[in-house]
C-alpha cells in the first residue's frame, strides 16, 4: 500500500509489537530445512516455548517434593489452569522419559504401605485408588501379594500389639486386636489367625 493509501486508512503508525504470554512462540521453519529434515518435521509442536518451559517447571517442581501418578499429575496441572493440550504433551514427555511410571509407583506403594505401615491387601487397593494410580498397575502390583505372605504380616503385628491388652479379658482383647488389624485392611480370614496365633496360650497371659 502507498504512503497515501497509509495516510488515508489512518494508519500512520507503526504497529506495537506482540508480546507473547509465555515467551516467544517457536520460529517458523524454512520450507529447505522441512525438506532436509523430512516428512516428521512438518509436525510442529502445540505448546510454545515459553509455555513448555513453564508447565515443565511446574511439573518438575512437583515430582521433586514426591512421586505421583500419571491421574495425580494431571489433576496438579489442571488445577494450575493449563490447557489440556499442553497437559496431555508433558504427560507424554514425563512418561516417554520414566518420570511418570503407575506401574514402579504402585509397586513402591505397595512395599512401602505393607513393610513400613503394616497394611493389608484392602488398605494398599484404597490408598493406591486415593493416588489415583492405574487400574491394570494396582491389580499387577497386588498380585504380588500372597495370601501366605499376609498372615506372616498381620500375625507379627498382632503379637506386637497383644502386650499393650494385657489388662483386658481375652474376649475383648480378640475383640479389640481384630478391630485393629481390620482397619490395616487384612481379611477376616489373616485377621482371624492372626489373633488367635497372637494370643494363644504362649502368648501374654489375660485375664
Amino acid at each position: 500500500m502507498s504512503s497515501s493509501g497509509a495516510e488515508a486508512a489512518g494508519s500512520t503508525e507503526p504497529l506495537a509489537r506482540v508480546t507473547w504470554l509465555f515467551g516467544e512462540p517457536p520460529a517458523p521453519t524454512a520450507p529447505e530445512e522441512l525438506a532436509t529434515r523430512g516428512s516428521d518435521a512438518a509436525e510442529v509442536p502445540a505448546v510454545a516455548r515459553g509455555g513448555f518451559d513453564r508447565i515443565n517447571n511446574v511439573s518438575m517442581n512437583a515430582l521433586a517434593r514426591r512421586g505421583m501418578s500419571v491421574g495425580e499429575m494431571s489433576d496438579y496441572l489442571t488445577q494450575r489452569e493449563f490447557e489440556s493440550d499442553e497437559i496431555q504433551l508433558e504427560i507424554e514427555r514425563l512418561c516417554g522419559v520414566g518420570l511418570l511410571d503407575d506401574s514402579a509407583l504402585a509397586e513402591t506403594l505397595v512395599r512401602t504401605l505393607r513393610e513400613r505401615k503394616g497394611l493389608g491387601r484392602s488398605a494398599i487397593s484404597a490408598e493406591l485408588r486415593r493416588r489415583k494410580v492405574e487400574a491394570s498397575a494396582i491389580e499387577a502390583a497386588l498380585d504380588d501379594l500372597e495370601v501366605g505372605d499376609e498372615l506372616q504380616r498381620a500375625t507379627e503385628i498382632a503379637r506386637k500389639r497383644a502386650p499393650q491388652l494385657r489388662s483386658l479379658d481375652h474376649t475383648t482383647a480378640q475383640r479389640r486386636l481384630g478391630a485393629f488389624l481390620m482397619r490395616k485392611g487384612y481379611s477376616g480370614s489373616v485377621v482371624s489367625a492372626a489373633v488367635s496365633a497372637a494370643l494363644a496360650p504362649s502368648g501374654p497371659v489375660f485375664r
